[in-house]
């Protein structure tokens, strides 16, 4: 019997899609739940999502329960992707988040403003890219979890002030810590690190950072930047976008049109037909026949297998 499942459901089933943390997705289910046709040809449907629901219902209990224990510092990962923003004193971290995100850290024009990790979204097209703003890389008060911080980021901004005195001490103590911990900064490392010598816009900085960049260019690779230029904003997005290594795909729903609101789901490059089946359901992967795929490089409806690499901007149409 055909599920006949309405607008109503899929709306639901896209919003559990794009949810960035488990009470969304619990809210999500619930209205699934509640507007899916109560038939004979939905009550695998239905069961399935009463287990999801209790399984989240469960996840949220366990995470209440230890959420004291958690140290303060400590930052989930949400989103496509999370990206850690360090840096000594005063070189822009709290501005920046600020500027690319709707969070509210403190900024001022004095060292040490930035006391616990501050998160924040970052809108990237259809998606949301986590950012996180760090307490500055000094002597006066560098943890051990700082480190481990940047260690396990996905993707490292490392600003410094370009036009700041102490450039070059507080550049050689960041390398050093760095170096201590393990933490790579070449063009091969991982997580990716980007360094950019922030506030460019001032007088003389661009001289400042010249004699910066020369001195240790042995050691990184740094580009001049500006927190408060909108073209430097714009292509850091996308510069951000691309260092995490991730596709967007999107899906439909066979005999349907695809919904234009619908977030995509988010996978790593390299990733293939079926690793976007798991991500949907993995009855779906257990039951996977074969797929269409549309894309702006030509491809329309082609039938795929499970082997096929999906790219960035794929529309997938699952068959199971």
């Amino acid at each position: 019997m055909p599920a006949n499942l309405t607008p109503q459901y899929f709306e639901a089933e896209d919003r559990f899609k794009s949810a960035a943390t488990d009470a969304e997705r619990v809210d999500a289910l619930q209205e699934m739940l509640r507007v899916i046709p109560k038939h004979k040809g939905t009550e695998k449907m239905q069961a399935d999502l009463k287990r999801r629901l209790a399984k989240l219902r469960k996840q949220a209990q366990k995470k209440g329960g230890a959420a004291s224990h958690k140290p303060h510092h400590h930052v989930d990962k949400e989103g496509a992707g999370q990206v850690v923003l360090c840096g000594p004193p005063n070189s822009g971290k709290s501005q920046l988040l600020a500027n690319l995100t709707h969070a509210e850290p403190e900024v001022a024009d004095y060292p040490f403003t930035t006391r616990t990790p501050q998160p924040g979204m970052m809108p990237f097209e259809d998606i949301q890219i986590q950012l996180v703003d760090t307490i500055p890389l000094a002597p006066e008060m560098l943890e051990p979890w700082q480190m481990a911080q940047i260690h396990n980021a996905d993707v490292v901004v490392l600003l410094f002030d370009a036009t700041d005195p102490d450039l070059l001490g507080q550049t050689d103590f960041v390398l050093a810590a760095f170096q201590k911990r393990g933490i790579d900064i070449s063009a091969a490392a991982k997580p990716p690190v980007l360094v950019l010598g922030n506030k460019i816009d001032r007088p003389g900085a661009q001289d400042e950072f010249e004699v910066w960049q020369e001195l240790f260019r042995e050691s990184f690779q740094a580009e001049p930047f500006s927190a408060f230029g909108e073209g430097d904003l714009l292509a850091l997005k996308v510069r951000l976008f691309k260092m995490l290594n991730i596709v967007r795909v999107y899906t439909k729903a066979p005999g349907h049109k695809r919904d234009e609101d619908a977030s995509p789901f988010v996978l790593k490059k390299g990733s293939t037909m079926l690793d976007l089946a798991t991500a949907v359901h993995k009855d779906m992967a257990a039951n996977f026949k074969f797929a269409k795929v549309w894309n702006d490089h030509g491809l329309e409806g082609l039938m795929v297998e499970r082997t096929y690499e999906v790219q960035d901007g794929d529309l997938a149409e699952i068959h199971a």
